[in-house]
C-alpha cells in the first residue's frame, strides 16, 4: 500500500470532527482504489457508496468529482464514473514528472541541516535493511511497499507542502498503472544499490549528487518497467509458424 494511505476510513467517517463528510468519502474510495478493490475499468455505482458508508449521495458525488480531477477515475455521460485505466503514453510521462519531483526532493533534503539530515539517512538505512529483507523472502509486495516508502521519507523530508500533494497524486495513477497490468518489481538488486547511493548522497550534504542520483534511478526504474511489460507481451503472444 501506499505509504501515506495509512488506516481504514470506516471509523474516521462514524467518528468525524472537523473534516468534511467528501473528504472522508474521497478518502474511503481512493483506499478502495489503491488497494485494487476497485480495478481500472470498474464502474463506481454513488448509490452503493452511500448507502455502504450510509450517507447521502451529495458527498458521493463531491468526493467523485474530486477523485476526477485528480486523474483517478473519469466520468461518462449517461454510463456513470469509472475508475481510469492508465495508458502507457501516460506512464511515460508520469515518469518523467516523477523524475523532476524526486531529483528536487532529493537535492532539498541533502541541504537540511547536519542532524536533521542524519536521523534522515538513519531511517532511509532502516528502510534499505527493509528491502534487502523483502528480496531475501522473495516478497515483491513487500519490497515494492518498501521502496515508496523510501522516497516518501525523502519527499518529506523536504518540507514543502505543494511537493508533497503533487507527488501523491503522480505516484497513485503510477500506483493504478501497476494494479491494471499486474507488473512486477523487477532488477531488485541494481535497485537497491542505487538506494543506497542515494541515502549516501543525502548523509553526505551533496546536494548535486543526491538530484542526479534520484532522476537517473527514476528514469532506469521507467527503463526496466518498460523492458518487463515489453517481454511480457512477446511471452504472450503466439508465434507464427511458417507454412
Amino acid at each position: 500500500m501506499l505509504p501515506w494511505i495509512t488506516a481504514d476510513t470506516s471509523d474516521r467517517i462514524k467518528n468525524m470532527r472537523d473534516t468534511s463528510l467528501a473528504k472522508l468519502v474521497r478518502e474511503d474510495l481512493l483506499e478502495h482504489i489503491l488497494k485494487g478493490e476497485l480495478e481500472p475499468g470498474d464502474r463506481i455505482s454513488e448509490p452503493e457508496v452511500a448507502s455502504r458508508l450510509q450517507v447521502s449521495r451529495v458527498p458521493v458525488r463531491e468526493a467523485l468529482r474530486e477523485l476526477e480531477s485528480s486523474g483517478l477515475v473519469v466520468s461518462r455521460k449517461h454510463a456513470g464514473v469509472f475508475v481510469r485505466a492508465i495508458e502507457a503514453q501516460e506512464v511515460r510521462d508520469l515518469y518523467e514528472i516523477r523524475s523532476l519531483l524526486d531529483s528536487f526532493a532529493g537535492a532539498k533534503a541533502a541541504a537540511l541541516p547536519n542532524a536533521a539530515r542524519h536521523a534522515l539517512s538513519t531511517t532511509l538505512n532502516a528502510s534499505i535493511a527493509a528491502m534487502l529483507h523483502a528480496q531475501s523472502q522473495e516478497n515483491l509486495p513487500a519490497y515494492y511497499s518498501e521502496n515508496l516508502h523510501f522516497h516518501w521519507l525523502i519527499v518529506v523530508a523536504a518540507h514543502n507542502e505543494q511537493l508533497s500533494r503533487t507527488y501523491q497524486e503522480v505516484v497513485q495513477k503510477l500506483h493504478l498503472a501497476r494494479l491494471q497490468s499486474l507488473s512486477h518489481v523487477t532488477g531488485m538488486s541494481t535497485s537497491i544499490a542505487e538506494h543506497q547511493n542515494i541515502c549516501q548522497a543525502i548523509a553526505q550534504g551533496d546536494c548535486a549528487q543526491a538530484q542526479s542520483l534520484l532522476a537517473a534511478h527514476v528514469t532506469q526504474a521507467y527503463a526496466r518497467l518498460h523492458n518487463s511489460l515489453q517481454s511480457a507481451d512477446q511471452a504472450s503472444t503466439p508465434s507464427e509458424e511458417t507454412p
